[in-house]
């Protein structure tokens, strides 16, 4: 996976915003429809909708229409590629504190009063 993966620009911007969040959070228990998850939310329709679809655009949801209906539901393994990208900040991460605690270690080893 490159570092300028577009796709994980989209996840990461749908991601950004607690309102899209508490959506993920919300579907974590199971699909809604947009009204049920509206409801916990003060804003006005069209802007809630303008939050849903930064989150299917993203893949993390998908929307399904019955009549006038419309359900969300989450999409699990859309999260994989932001889980693997923070993974390997962690390995990189983790590796490179290592690093510094040794060298600081070997620092405080040469000192000529001792640690």
């Amino acid at each position: 996976m490159s570092h300028h993966d577009p796709s994980l620009d989209h996840l990461f911007q749908a991601l950004s915003d607690p309102t899209r969040r508490a959506i993920l959070s919300c579907l974590a228990n199971g699909p809604k429809t947009v009204s049920d998850l509206a409801c916990g939310h003060t804003m006005a329709l069209p802007s809630f909708l303008a939050h849903i679809r930064k989150l299917e655009t993203a893949g993390l949801v998908t929307t399904t229409k019955d009549g006038r209906v419309r359900t969300c539901a989450l999409r699990p393994q859309a999260f994989a590629p932001v889980q693997g990208w923070l993974q390997a900040q962690r390995r990189l991460w983790d590796t490179r504190l290592d690093q510094f605690d040794d060298y600081i270690t070997n620092l405080m080893k040469d000192r000529p009063n001792g640690p």
